[in-house]
């Protein structure tokens, strides 16, 4: 324990060793070992992040545009070439494997690379001569300090898509990352600080509920960005609203694949693999459920299976690794238990991964990957967010079956079809209740200049996270109608409403 390492805040442009004496641990998912523990913010700590945040948003809002993008281009130069650092940080505490590590920092560069670009983003409206001498223009200023609370499952990849752009807008930052695998989060800022960003624009305030409370009720915070589970996601929702803040909170999924009997089932299969066992299946856009749609169902599963039983698993830094441990011991024994509950619920478990050991590293988190077959809405492997690497296959008669069967689902995350049939999918992507859809793409994240965001009980709040719903979140619209009198005019005083002529 004397060798362990201990990480503390980032505030007001330093370290901060906490004061409160509280400590959670971080594990290494490949070994079960605690190299790390990690400091669990007080609320005085919070509230000391809150005000290294006030204190330097009067002049970084008022800083120019081109400032701002100086150090959003330094920032990006300095992320770019400590791509394989970052990542490493993902492997050593969350688990994934180094490639998939290097492709979320990549996709959280997407945003940074969106950032840049921010002078174009924030032009506003004019219009001229609306009456007598009269303009009007609209512009979008920032909305002031600005919390971020972010999930284990992608450390790196979801702060940046919330802080580099609220920065470009002219907001202030305080981010609370998980405190499972908080290393790469509290790197980012200590590299943005590095890149030139004056100090309080952008804190890390490590933490449990305590530090989430904290940022939703505390006055000076204007807004919350939230991803995560949907129970949590409905409570930030809640708080954060209820204390006079905007809010946009994405929660969790089920997303549904459907596979029409026209699709190519080898291409079918191998992207169903991809989706629901990479990165061990902890994130919200992994595919968790195949709907086998005609006579598919037998060929498909035998297809998925025979790829399932190939797949390498082992640590995160071994090159021969395709899929790596879980992020806790709970949380795979969690898992674990929906495969059993399945079996006990009358589904067939033609692929069951529980219990893999992988030698050198038997008390390491991991898991094998699982294929349900024969799975029905109600079994809890169906209703349930897993967030493991456990793929249910449902079967439907017709497609109308199957679009039914996807949209009852109380998610509306992300959701694919996989056909050969034009018609088919243009129907798919109009009837689908889903705010992302792919067709013959199995996770149809969208590129940074569009938005990510789901329906139903997988968003709440209004607006989608990054690109232009992004822009409009970290800023608000104001409308200001100017007259000048011409030297000429000699009209005098007129208090009456100004008229159209």
């Amino acid at each position: 324990m004397a060798s362990q390492k201990t990480l503390g805040h980032w505030i007001g442009g330093k370290p901060v060793e906490s004061a409160s004496g509280t400590f959670g641990p971080v594990y290494d998912p490949t070994t079960g070992e605690q190299p790390t523990r990690v400091s669990l913010a007080s609320v005085e700590e919070v509230d000391a992040a809150v005000a290294a945040a006030k204190g330097a948003l009067a002049s970084w809002s008022q800083s120019s545009l081109a400032k701002r993008t100086a150090f959003l281009f330094k920032y990006r130069e300095l992320l770019d070439a400590r791509r394989d650092e970052i990542a490493a940080l993902i492997t050593a505490e969350h688990g994934k494997v180094h490639s998939d590590a290097l492709g979320e920092v990549a996709r959280g560069m997407e945003i940074l690379e969106l950032a840049c670009g921010i002078p174009e983003k924030l032009k506003g409206e004019l219009s001229t001569q609306v009456s007598t001498r009269v303009d009007v223009a609209s512009i979008r200023q920032p909305v002031g300090v600005v919390a971020g609370i972010t999930p284990f499952n992608f450390p790196a990849m979801v702060p940046m898509w919330m802080f580099p752009l609220a920065i470009a807008c002219g907001n202030t930052f305080v981010l609370k990352p998980s405190e499972k695998d908080p290393s790469a989060s509290y790197r980012l800022a200590e590299i943005a600080a590095e890149a030139g960003l004056p100090d309080g624009v952008l804190n890390v305030v490590n933490g449990d509920k305590v530090a989430v409370d904290r940022l939703l009720t505390h006055p000076d915070v204007a807004a919350v960005s939230f991803v995560g589970s949907t129970p949590i996601a409905k409570y930030i929702q809640a708080e954060a609203t209820a204390n006079g803040k905007r809010v946009q909170a994405l929660g969790g999924a089920k997303n549904h694949m459907m596979v029409l009997p026209d699709a190519d089932l080898d291409h079918a299969a191998d992207n169903a693999i991809n989706a629901a066992y990479g990165s061990a299946g902890e994130r919200c856009m992994a595919v968790s459920v195949v709907v086998a749609v005609g006579d598919t169902g037998d060929t498909l599963v035998s297809k998925i299976a025979e790829r399932a039983a190939a797949l390498r698993i082992g640590p995160g830094n071994d090159e021969a690794s395709e899929m790596g441990p879980l992020i806790t011991r709970e949380h795979r024994d969690k898992v674990a238990s929906y495969v059993k509950g399945a079996a006990d619920e009358g589904a067939e478990v033609v692929v069951d991964g529980t219990g893999l050991t992988v030698p050198g590293h038997e008390n390491g988190f991991f898991t094998g990957v699982s294929l349900l077959d024969k799975v029905r809405p109600g079994m809890a492997a169906y209703e349930d967010e897993i967030f493991g690497p456990v793929l249910c296959v449902v079967r439907a008669e017709t497609y109308d079956e199957a679009i039914t069967l996807i949209n009852s689902s109380k998610w509306g995350n992300g959701t694919a079809i996989f056909t050969r049939d034009g018609g088919a999918a243009r129907r798919f992507q109009l009837e689908v209740e889903a705010g992302m859809v792919g067709v013959n793409v199995p996770i149809p994240v969208p590129v940074g200049y569009h938005s990510f965001g789901g329906w139903k009980q997988s968003l709440f709040g209004d607006l989608h996270i990054y690109g232009n719903d992004g822009v409009q979140f970290f800023t608000r619209g104001k409308v200001i109608t100017t007259r000048w009198p011409d030297p000429s005019d000699s009209a005098g005083i007129n208090l009456g409403f100004p008229s159209n002529h």
